[in-house]
């Protein structure tokens, strides 16, 4: 096959998973996959196609995580925010880890100030499956 014609497969395939992802950080891949099979069709040798695919992905992604931490304080709050748990206790007190009793189950938390085991601690944000809690409720 030609190797424009896997470049832009390979693009192809990428913007398609994209849809199913919606970062937009595989969108940039694709267009990398398509900016190298422009290469390609161009009669430029592998390296060059490979050199377009790197900068065109690169200058893609860092655009994104660009747009990603320009908008990150508009995000809608999360829906967690401000809901009570139970402080359990301690995992590592100096690093700010614990254990808290929140929708029935237990979960690792990083704690803001000092609770009592018992005490009752407000989420400020979830990290994948790891609760930001405070003392405080916040606002």
């Amino acid at each position: 096959m030609e190797e424009d014609f896997l470049w832009a497969i390979l693009g192809l395939a990428l913007v398609i998973v994209e849809l199913l992802t919606g970062t937009f950080y595989l969108l940039m891949l694709g267009i990398a996959g398509f900016g190298a099979a422009l290469a390609a069709w161009l009669g430029q040798p592998f390296g060059v196609q490979a050199v377009v695919a790197a900068v065109v992905a690169a200058a893609g992604c860092y655009g994104v995580h660009l747009y990603h931490a320009k908008n990150a304080k508009g995000q809608m709050r999360p829906i967690d925010a401000g809901q009570p748990a139970s402080f359990e206790g301690w995992v590592d007190k100096a690093a700010g880890r614990a254990r808290v009793l929140y929708r029935g189950a237990p979960w690792e938390a990083r704690v803001e100030g000092e609770p009592e085991p018992g005490a009752t601690v407000y989420v400020v944000a979830t990290h994948g499956n790891t609760l930001e809690v405070s003392t405080r409720r916040p606002a």
